[in-house]
């Protein structure tokens, strides 16, 4: 892609919405074939984000959803010790012997996301989501410090991997803890806000084709004011498109209808809240009498 206004064009023919500065994240990401880290409230489209970057590169996803106790097992590589154990008995069997080289090959090697991408030979490479990496535990960090600057994985049995192309690769994170710094070092960054209504009007819009537009209309300004309320968890984007879906399967026309109120659980996370939100949803309808 040639330019930043590419991107955006691109993203925008699969349904992914991006503002100027989101589009030249993703450019340079692409250009410079650096990691790109997102970060961003939840439901703001991160993730997304790198599901529609694989779809306009028309080239495969792979994910790494991360967890506490992800080990480099779960996600660069892992040895088959099952194929190796029957390769010992075989061996046996026929009264031979089997050195380390023999059962630490490119054989018993089982590909894991990171590795899988490192090793992709298409014509595109592929994007790589590493999702949530604050969920992983700080010393999953380190692991990752080899491929996200050098696109490579050392295995020490066979030596080091190097991607023909750099995978694209995509972090996201939810700021449940901070990052190392040696990890922001070795990528770009880029902070994705709450979009402005006129944006988050036509995300919902493609999103929920059966939805009515005063629907949408109403139901985006109301989310935008209950996310300045004091939230435990403000909803995103994708709360709200949730909202609107369920109100247009209800084939509700407007936020002043009674099934409205018992829909709130899309968009209100936890106790507090849904007493927060059905509170403004209540001042809302009583100012429509």
């Amino acid at each position: 892609m040639k330019d930043a206004q590419a991107v955006r064009h691109c993203l925008d023919a699969v349904d992914y919405l991006v503002d100027d500065g989101m589009a030249m994240a993703l450019f340079l990401a692409l250009r410079l074939g650096r990691p790109l880290l997102l970060e961003g409230e939840p439901g703001v489209g991160k993730t997304a984000a790198a599901k529609a970057l694989a779809r306009a590169l028309e080239t495969p996803l792979i994910r790494l959803q991360c967890y506490e106790g992800l080990t480099a097992g779960e996600a660069l590589y892992e040895w088959n010790y099952q194929r190796q154990l029957l390769a010992i008995r075989l061996a046996e069997a026929h009264h031979t012997r089997l050195t380390d080289a023999d059962l630490f090959s490119a054989e018993y090697l089982q590909e894991r996301p990171i590795l899988r991408a490192v090793r992709h030979r298409g014509p595109v490479p592929p994007v790589l989501l590493i999702d949530e990496i604050d969920r992983a535990d700080d010393e999953f960090e380190a692991l990752l410090f080899e491929f996200l600057g050098e696109a490579g994985i050392t295995i020490p049995e066979l030596g080091t991997f190097t991607a023909a192309k750099p995978p694209v690769v995509v972090l996201t994170s939810n700021r449940s803890r901070e990052l190392h710094d040696a990890l922001r070092r070795r990528c770009l960054y880029h902070w994705i806000d709450f979009p402005e209504p006129a944006r988050a009007v036509e995300i919902v819009r493609r999103a929920v084709s059966g939805a009515t537009e005063p629907l949408i209309q109403t139901a985006v300004q109301f989310v935008g004011g209950v996310r300045g309320r004091e939230l435990e968890k403000p909803p995103g984007m994708a709360e709200t498109i949730d909202w609107v879906a369920a109100l247009s399967v209800l084939g509700v026309a407007g936020l002043a209808a009674d099934d409205v109120a018992l829909t709130i659980g899309t968009i209100a996370k936890t106790p507090d809240d849904r007493a927060v939100v059905a509170a403004a949803l209540g001042a809302y309808q009583e100012s429509q009498l």
